[in-house]
């Protein structure tokens, strides 16, 4: 097929797509299914106000159709007016290009909202057109920033395939780390903890008894997953956001939209005192993955942010048979809990020869850095080693 025949749109909303068009190219048939990606998830951050031009994020995702009209690939994008809710931080670059006299804001992002989970950022299907697919997608992506006069592109927490395929495009690559569960063929938490040092084990076995001590906790997905549910939750998340991000992203009908779309792909686990809720953490479920999103609490008490957000999507994940558990950003305290560290990886396209060149080499050194600090946890993990 000849890559005239592709016709590229930016689009300024999800609403703008026709839905089963974008999930066939965002979830193709055989591929690991990704909860963020879809379009229920995405349009619902958008048509609750969370995600829009009020917030700072502008939506231009781009679209790519074949000689007929039928969607072929698509990357979700937006335009930004400043560095909140992305979870890879260039505030430092912003503000040294603002000294030097320059504009880093808008800048275009290709990243989910408020989601620091590693996916797929080329929506494009497996087939005999999906190099050159790709191919569009980039080159559109960059010419969609040159030509709105925005300063930078950013594609945030990308697969391994799509960052190969940036860094041989010779864009600026950077690396980070999370700390992620792997089930290595575990079908209990008991299995787990056998995996343990016999030290880590008996603190971790502690630690849960300390935490669930007093408490009722329950997983709650599909229809057991009521408003009063979200509305409970909804009190925990705004006390998080409020404490760490000064304004929390979602708002309560963002929750809503999603439960009412997804929630056979929501886990909220939620812990009760006196039947009462205190404390909560929702999940989204993939096809071999459990993602953690947020969490908050009425009552603080020891231990309980572990057991609500780690041991119980731990639990979770076992009992599904799902391979993983992504527990969002940062957490080096998740390391002593059965958590390991992973590489993240993000790409960046900057127009200012300058800027970029600066920033080339703070990524060299950064990248050196990271996977040392990978390479020292590594050998810190609880499991057993020799014994």
């Amino acid at each position: 097929m000849d890559d005239t025949a592709f016709r590229l749109t930016a689009n300024r909303g999800l609403a703008d797509i026709e839905r089963e068009a974008w999930d066939r190219v965002a979830n193709p048939e055989g591929a690991r299914y990704d909860p963020f990606l879809s379009w229920d998830f995405l349009e619902a951050l958008e048509r609750s106000g969370a995600a829009a031009p009020e917030t700072g994020w502008s939506p231009l995702h781009l679209t790519v159709e074949g000689p007929g009209g039928e969607l072929r690939a698509a990357m979700p994008l937006y335009a930004k007016t400043h560095s909140y809710g992305e979870f890879v931080f260039d505030h430092a670059w912003a503000d040294a290009f603002e000294r030097a006299g320059g504009d880093y804001y808008p800048k275009l992002l290709g990243a989910v909202p408020f989601t620091p989970v590693t996916g797929r950022r080329f929506l494009v299907p497996d087939g005999p057109d999906a190099v050159r697919l790709r191919k569009a997608l980039r080159a559109g992506a960059v010419q969609l920033a040159e030509e709105n006069g925005l300063s930078s592109l950013h594609l945030n927490f990308l697969s391994e395939t799509d960052a190969a395929e940036l860094e041989a495009a010779h864009m600026l690559m950077r690396t980070d780390q999370q700390f992620h569960f792997i089930n290595e063929g575990y079908e209990t938490f008991e299995d787990f903890l056998a995996a343990l040092s016999s030290s880590k084990r008996k603190n971790l076995k502690k630690e849960r008894r300390r935490a669930q001590e007093g408490l009722e906790i329950r997983h709650l997905t599909g229809s057991d997953i009521t408003e009063a549910d979200w509305d409970a939750f909804y009190v925990f998340y705004v006390d998080t956001g409020a404490r760490k991000w000064g304004r929390p992203y979602l708002n309560r009908e963002s929750f809503s939209l999603i439960g009412e779309r997804m929630a056979d792909q929501v886990l909220l686990v939620m812990a009760y005192e006196d039947g009462e809720p205190i404390a909560g953490a929702m999940n989204m479920i993939g096809s071999d993955t459990l993602y953690g999103r947020y969490w908050g609490c009425s009552v603080h008490r020891p231990m309980l942010h572990f057991e609500v957000c780690y041991y119980q999507a731990m639990d979770f994940a076992l009992s599904r048979g799902l391979k993983y558990v992504e527990a969002g950003a940062q957490g080096g305290h998740k390391l002593a809990r059965g958590y390991q560290p992973v590489t993240t990886r993000s790409a960046h396209w900057i127009a200012h020869p300058g800027l970029r060149q600066a920033v080339g080499d703070y990524l060299t050194r950064e990248r050196a850095a990271v996977e040392a600090e990978k390479d020292y946890l590594r050998e810190r993990t609880p499991f057993k080693k020799g014994e």
